[in-house]
This record gives structure tokens, C-alpha cells and sequence, in this order.
């Protein structure tokens, strides 16, 4: 993440593999190539006028430039100068600023690299006499990455001062840098006069008045969450532990209450009552005393030996 790399010495292969990291969201520093840089000092690249108040439309390969000079006169240094660069085809590039060398070439001073803004990417440099700020995403990312709730606190980490705040008059040379790792890179350069953007210019300085000031605000906050959630945690760890302690107890006590029932003395005693039952019947048949005295089972053939006899008397006497 603390790397900055240089395309032109990457194969294909690992230069597709930068490009897939890259649409991933991973942000990857990329150096501006030697040669660039070499002729820029020699002075060997060729300047084309960007006039103030106007724009240019271009096509840049990768790792080459595309130079221009912008003059401005006492007026419009005063009032600042805005240069701005975007593409809708949101390719990637770098707006560069240099400052004249003794021997007649030009030496890096700033660059932006672009980012995502809407549908856009864009990049600008501001020389409005106050102190102005760059976004840099790349700022805590490899901590943003490992945990995804610090990308709300750190998102405000990489607002950094840009080290020059206004240009005097004369002619100062930018260069708009081919980002792309494989194709070309589309864009519009425009170099605006401040004055005409005075609304505009207060509403900046008063906005990032307000971002430094929440970035404060955040860092404070960030303390206060990270306790919250701690505490937050702890008692939701003790909701789920006495959630199940109560569905325990209530369980225990169910089983208690289910317990107090008569259903299994039921089924005892109507067994034992039902075999008593039967044997005291087979008693009752055998050896009780019928309601006429007699003895069930000797009762039929006692008295039809009874009437026999009784008949065989009667013909006799006859």
C-alpha cells in the first residue's frame, strides 16, 4: 500500500494483475515514468498554450504527457487560478504542475492523481492565496480494508494541505499524465480565472473549514463509538445469556407443573381394581348363596331330582 509503482518496468501479466486490483477498489499508487520526467528537466517537451478562460480536449497514451502553459497576468494571480481536469470516460491521469529550472526545463512540483467524482474522474489544483486541501484516497486504506467501520472515520484521513497556494504572474506549465494500464486516456483541461468564481471560491473555503473541522469531530467520536460498542457487545452477549437462562427455568418449571397429574395412578388402580373385580365375581358365582337359599350350580339338578321323585310316589299311590 506504501509502494508506489512503476508500469513501464511491469510485465503484462502483472500489469493485469494491478489493472484487476485497481477495478477491485484497491488504490494503487503509480509512479510517473522516468523518460517523462527526464525530458520535462531538459526541456525537450513540447508546450501547447492553454489560454484562461478556455479548454482542451485530448487523448493521452499511457506513461506519456501531454504539456501545457497557462499565462496569467497580475489580475488574475491575485484573484487565483483553478486548473481542472476531467473525463468522462473516467479514465485514469494525472494533473502535474511544474516550476521552471535554472537551466531552462521544467521540475515536478505538484501532481493530483484523479479520482471518482460521480460519473467523472476528475482532478483539479486551486491557487486561491488560502489554504486549500487534497483528497488522497490511498491515506489508511490497508486499515480501512481490515476493518470496514473505520472507512467512515478515516474517510476524512486523507484530506492533506497542497503545498502551494498561488502562483504569481507569468506563464506556469501543467500536464495532463496517462494513468491507464493498458488504453489511452480521454480528457478535458480547463484553466479558469478565480475571479469570475467568487461565490464559488468562499463556498470552498467555508466547506473545507467544515471538513476539517468534523475530521476533528470524528476522531473524537471514533473513541466514543469504539466504547459504546464495546458496551453494546457486553450487554448483548449478557441478553442472549440470560435469555437462555429464562427459557431454562421456564422449562424446569413446566416439566414440574406436568408432573402433577393422575394419569399414571389411574392406570394402576383400574388394573388391580379390574382383576379384583373379576375375582370376586368367580367367588360369587362358586360358593354364594343364591337369593332362595339354594347353591348356584347344584340348584337345576336338585330339584329336578325333587319333581321326580315326587311324581313316581304319586302314580304308585294311585
Amino acid at each position: 500500500m506504501d509502494m508506489e509503482i512503476d508500469l513501464s518496468n511491469l510485465g503484462t501479466v502483472n500489469t493485469m494483475f494491478a489493472a484487476l486490483f485497481s477495478k477491485l477498489g484497491v488504490p494503487i499508487k503509480t509512479t510517473i515514468s522516468a523518460t517523462v520526467l527526464e525530458e520535462a528537466l531538459n526541456g525537450t517537451v513540447t508546450v501547447r498554450p492553454l489560454p484562461i478562460g478556455t479548454s482542451v480536449n485530448g487523448k493521452v497514451d499511457k506513461q506519456c504527457a501531454h504539456f501545457f502553459g497557462v499565462t496569467i497576468i497580475d489580475e488574475q494571480a491575485q484573484a487565483g487560478i483553478v486548473i481542472r481536469v476531467t473525463s468522462a470516460s473516467q479514465s485514469k491521469f494525472k494533473l502535474l504542475y511544474f516550476e521552471q529550472e535554472a537551466n531552462g526545463g521544467y521540475g515536478l512540483a505538484l501532481q493530483e492523481d484523479s479520482e471518482k467524482t460521480g460519473k467523472v474522474t476528475s482532478a483539479g489544483m486551486f491557487f486561491l492565496h488560502f489554504q486549500v486541501y487534497r483528497m488522497d484516497s490511498t491515506v489508511n486504506a490497508l486499515a480501512m480494508a481490515k476493518d470496514p467501520e473505520a472507512a467512515f472515520f478515516k474517510r476524512l484521513e486523507g484530506l492533506q494541505p497542497c503545498e502551494v497556494s498561488e502562483l504569481k504572474p507569468g506563464t506556469h506549465i501543467f500536464a495532463v499524465y496517462g494513468d491507464n494500464f493498458f488504453k489511452p486516456a480521454t480528457y478535458t483541461i480547463e484553466a479558469m480565472c478565480a475571479k469570475s468564481y467568487e461565490d464559488t471560491t468562499q463556498k470552498l473555503k467555508e466547506i473545507e473549514a467544515k471538513i476539517l473541522s468534523k475530521r476533528n469531530d470524528l476522531r473524537q467520536f471514533e473513541t466514543e463509538y469504539r466504547k459504546a460498542l464495546a458496551r453494546f457487545q457486553e450487554v448483548t452477549n449478557r441478553y442472549s445469556q440470560e435469555k437462555q437462562s429464562v427459557d431454562e427455568l421456564l422449562k424446569q418449571r413446566d416439566s414440574i407443573h406436568s408432573s402433577f397429574t393422575t394419569a399414571r395412578t389411574v392406570v394402576n388402580v383400574s388394573g388391580s381394581a379390574s382383576g379384583s373385580s373379576k375375582h370376586s365375581n368367580e367367588e360369587t358365582r362358586s360358593g354364594s348363596p343364591a337369593e332362595d337359599g339354594s347353591v348356584d350350580g347344584n340348584d337345576k339338578s336338585n330339584k329336578k331330582k325333587w319333581f321326580n321323585l315326587n311324581l313316581n310316589r304319586s302314580d304308585k299311590k294311585a
